[in-house]
């Protein structure tokens, strides 16, 4: 009896002695994790101020003499443009393929260097070159930027982490800052972990749960903390809504996922067009003034709705019992977009194609003469529906909508569109817009990489 008693109290101590130093591992791991989270938090929240003050400042220079936007477009965006160009060409666009193309380099070999794509510098231009494009009245979001900015932050700090410390995956690292920063940038830390596991994840998300879930949880509160503790679109009515409505939301689920996706498209052909044709710089210069009149053209002639992320048009046609809007918005919420994205310099398409799913339910909703609540339910799944014909990520964009406007009665609807708007959009390509872009950086960074290796080689027997 004697001997069975120690051997038990043997292995309870045993085991004690492990449990403490899986806790002891468990928090050390944690550490950096928390560390990057609040200073992605500090950065978001700045990030976020500048660029309220960046379109508030376009939108000031409109209103007091709105021909200038035939100057403040073409020279604030060929800033932007150079700024990229000049010192971080990686910073350029939304700032999520990169992230998706960094956690890919690093899954097949982790001593890849990644710096051009994620570091302090490229956060640091990316957050210039996009506040220049929101000055400029370019069609652009934040949230993507944010993502980048967020990835960077992380994986620097990763890069901090002492030899002695216990081993932390990059790649886990960059995951979790994205999410965090996606989670910072619309309060939404739902939305930032479906995301993760959706959008960036390759890998099961069990190897790092806690560490993702408590990283977004950190980086919002930072966040919350600061700008207090608000909803990105507030809460819409969708009160009273009635069955009836379902074929509505079907059509515009369709053809959100279907218009979203066919803007990707042109995006990328576009893009992909310029860099065939335009092999000089002064010929890219040409572009984007080209870009920049057009959107002035537009923004003076037509109506200013084809200009800035559009936020201040989603909360206008939530908010007010008139919803009528012209038909055209929606087509300029894609053109938008499009002169802007395509210049290569910084700015996500997140918040625009939000905009443009808000305008197209507005533009159904009135064609069917429908209730203020019915309406605001059809932007909702509109919201959702383009994003979702973008990403590619249903539920992402389901879940970044209710958390936005904290209307769980509507859940089923949202979830419905992006699943509807998901299967819509594979009639327009398989591949998501993301997937494309991760493909082409991917491409460059390599052959990039192999020209560097090459000339290595050569040196010694010169």
């Amino acid at each position: 009896m004697g001997i069975l008693s120690s051997i038990r109290i043997l292995f309870k101590r045993k085991f004690e002695r492990i449990k403490n130093e899986r806790v002891r591992l468990g928090i050390l791991q944690a550490i950096p994790f928390w560390i990057a989270s609040v200073l992605a938090g500090l950065v978001t929240v700045l990030y976020t101020k500048l660029f309220a003050l960046a379109e508030n400042g376009m939108h000031a220079i409109f209103n007091w003499h709105n021909w200038l936007i035939f100057i403040q477009a073409p020279l604030f965006m060929l800033m932007a443009w150079w700024i990229v160009q000049k010192f971080a060409p990686y910073s350029g666009g939304s700032g999520i393929p990169q992230v998706m193309a960094a956690t890919e380099l690093l899954e097949h070999n982790r001593k890849t260097k990644i710096e051009k794509l994620l570091s302090i510098k490229v956060a640091i231009f990316k957050i210039i070159s996009s506040l220049f494009m929101a000055l400029g009245g370019a069609a652009i979001g934040r949230e993507g930027p944010t993502i980048q900015i967020s990835a960077s932050i992380f994986s620097y700090v990763n890069k901090l982490i002492p030899k002695s410390w216990p081993k932390l995956t990059r790649s886990n690292m960059i995951i979790t800052g994205a999410a965090a920063g996606l989670a910072a940038a619309f309060n939404t830390p739902l939305g930032g972990i479906v995301f993760a596991v959706e959008e960036l994840s390759k890998t099961h998300v069990s190897f790092y749960r806690t560490a993702l879930f408590s990283a977004v949880i950190i980086s919002g509160l930072t966040a919350q903390g600061l700008l207090g503790p608000y909803l990105y679109l507030g809460y819409p009515d969708v009160s009273g809504t009635s069955w009836h409505i379902l074929f509505s939301v079907l059509l515009v689920a369709v053809i959100g996922g279907l218009s979203g996706s066919y803007l990707c498209n042109i995006i990328l052909k576009v893009i992909r067009w310029k860099a065939r044709v335009f092999t000089k710089k002064s010929q890219h210069v040409l572009f984007i003034l080209s870009c920049a009149l057009i959107l002035s053209f537009v923004t003076f002639f037509i109506s200013d709705a084809v200009t800035g992320s559009g936020k201040d048009l989603m909360l206008h046609l939530l908010f007010v019992n008139d919803k009528q809007i012209p038909w055209y918005n929606f087509p300029l919420r894609c053109i938008g977009p499009l002169t802007s994205f395509t210049t290569g310099a910084a700015g996500g398409v997140f918040a625009p194609g939000l905009a443009a799913g808000a305008s197209l339910g507005a533009i159904i909703g009135n064609w069917f003469h429908f209730q203020s609540a019915d309406i605001n339910l059809l932007i909702l799944t509109g919201m959702v529906a383009f994003l979702t014909g973008i990403t590619r990520t249903p539920f992402t964009s389901a879940i970044l909508v209710l958390e936005m406007t904290d209307r769980h009665s509507v859940i089923f609807y949202l979830i419905l569109a992006g699943m509807i708007a998901g299967v819509a959009s594979l009639l327009v390509d398989e591949h998501s817009f993301y997937d494309h872009l991760k493909n082409d950086f991917l491409y460059d960074f390599e052959r990039e990489n192999s020209e560097v290796l090459k000339t290595e080689d050569i040196l010694p027997s010169i």
